[in-house]
Parts: C-alpha cells; sequence; structure tokens
C-alpha cells in the first residue's frame, strides 16, 4: 500500500473511527453491542478507503456516510462496514463469501482480518475495477468474480460466513445452502423502497437459520440476472 498517502490521511483515518465508535455507542440497545472489537476497528483504519472510490469524491473519502461509486451504486457508511464485519465474528482463516464487492472496500476490510474472501459482483465494469484495485493495494486472499450473487459461489462452499452488502426480500437459498452448519449469515433484509432490516442469521445443526434484527437500515437493491429473475 501507499504509505505516504496513508499518512497523509492519518488525521481523517482518525475522526472516522471516532464518528464509528460514536455512532456503536449512540446505537448500542438495537445492536447489542456499545463498542466494537479492536481487531475489526484496526482493520477499517487500515483500508485507504480514499482508494476505493472516484476521484470527485475523494474528499468526503472519511466521513461516516455511503458515497457512491457509479452505476447507482455505492460504497457502504464506515459504520455499517464495521458493524457488519464485527457480526461476523471471523477468525483468521476463516472462509468468507461477498455478495456484492462493489469497489472492493468491505472485501478489503474482511481480509485485513486475515479472511480468505470469495466476493461476488453482477456489474461487470464494478467488479472489473474492483479486482484491479484489490491486485494494485496487495489483498492476495481476495478472490473475485464477476457473477449473480443469489447463486452464490457453490465451487467453494461451503462458508464459514456469508456476507451481503445489498438489500434481498429474503434470504436467497444457494446462500443458506452454502453456509456451514454454525456459520453466521449477515444481511440486509427489505423491498428497495421500504423497510429494511440487518439481520443476523446463524445456520443449526438441521439446516435451519436462526435469525435476529440488529439494525434498521437502508441499502441498494440485490440485483439478479437475467435468468435468476426468470425462475424466480
Amino acid at each position: 500500500m501507499d504509505t505516504d498517502a496513508q499518512d497523509r490521511h492519518a488525521a481523517e483515518r482518525t475522526a472516522m473511527l471516532e464518528e464509528v465508535a460514536r455512532d456503536t455507542w449512540e446505537t448500542r440497545r438495537e445492536t447489542g453491542r456499545g463498542e466494537l472489537s479492536r481487531r475489526v476497528m484496526e482493520a477499517l483504519g487500515r483500508v485507504p478507503r480514499h482508494s476505493f472510490i472516484p476521484a470527485e469524491e475523494r474528499p468526503h473519502a472519511y466521513r461516516n456516510r455511503p458515497l457512491s461509486i457509479g452505476q447507482g451504486q455505492t460504497i457502504s457508511q464506515p459504520f455499517i462496514v464495521a458493524l457488519m464485519t464485527e457480526l461476523l465474528d471471523l477468525k483468521p482463516g476463516d472462509r468468507v463469501l461477498e455478495i456484492g464487492t462493489g469497489s472492493g472496500y468491505q472485501s478489503a476490510v474482511l481480509a485485513e482480518l486475515g479472511a480468505n474472501v470469495y466476493t461476488l459482483e453482477i456489474i461487470e465494469s464494478l467488479g472489473r475495477e474492483a479486482m484491479k484495485r484489490l491486485s494494485e493495494l496487495g489483498y492476495k486472499d481476495v478472490a473475485t468474480r464477476i457473477g449473480d450473487g443469489y447463486l452464490g459461489w457453490p465451487e467453494h462452499a461451503p462458508f464459514d460466513a456469508i456476507i451481503v452488502t445489498a438489500a434481498a426480500p429474503d434470504v436467497p437459498n444457494a446462500l443458506a445452502q452454502q453456509l456451514k452448519v454454525g456459520g453466521r449469515l449477515v444481511i440486509p433484509v427489505g423491498s428497495p423502497a421500504g423497510a429494511q432490516t440487518l439481520y443476523l442469521m446463524t445456520k443449526e445443526a438441521d439446516g435451519q437459520l436462526t435469525r435476529r434484527a440488529v439494525l434498521a437500515v437502508r441499502f441498494v437493491p440485490m440485483v439478479p440476472s437475467a435468468s435468476t429473475t426468470q425462475s424466480r
């Protein structure tokens, strides 16, 4: 990574982390977490968020809010990225499936925690850009693919954890099947124009998912391919 560029943004990154900590405290009644783990906060602080957004958005790179990355998509608010990452409760070496690569920012945060990341993006231009960006920044434990998130990535299943960075009407069956028993799924569920809720789900021994509502959220919709739409 570009250490000089990182240093130029040090004060902004520190301010961002302080805002994330404040949001965590303020939402503790909903999330059940008054603070995030040191590992997650340090991972968030190591990722150069300015490298994951278009040039015109870079003056706002370390503000605690979502930003446009083109194609009608956004890079999520750092607080939400941190919270979703925390909910996964990752250990080094865990195999994680991410649905919705976007700019690659969430992938980088997961990789900073030592996870082996498999990430899918359906919008080809975004996926190609993210592949190039993650490679240039040295994230070698991130495998990227252009594909339909509703289908998951069965060749690398089962996964210790799955994170979905777009809202689905409900949990896609393929993702539930590709999660290990005891594994965690973090996903926003709801309609594009209506209420959405971030859920933490755990796969039980009988294959069922238990779910816990965490927080009201607002995400872009999860986009299926034409073939998936026809089969639903």
